[in-house]
């Protein structure tokens, strides 16, 4: 499973979502949209949206720090 987080260093939902997951001890990769420009028109591109965190479950976007649909992801992904 690979998981990314499109974040920015001031917003404290991303620093929720990165907590979430290392709780969880899920390995993923972090993407500072605010410095890499080329990441931010991906993320736009891929959820429809300009704010973060945006959260990329193998292809399943996450719009937000939403705990209840990435638990369904990762439920989904689990018992595969």
């Amino acid at each position: 499973m690979r998981i990314k987080i499109y974040t920015t260093e001031t917003c404290p939902f991303c620093d929720m979502a990165k907590d979430f997951f290392k709780k969880k001890k899920l390995p993923f990769t972090e993407v500072d949209v605010s410095t890499n420009h080329k990441a931010a028109v991906e993320m736009i591109a891929k959820s429809g949206q300009m704010g973060v965190p945006v959260i990329e479950i193998d292809s399943e976007i996450v719009k937000g720090f939403d705990v209840p649909k990435i638990n369904e992801i990762l439920a989904k992904k689990i018992k595969k």
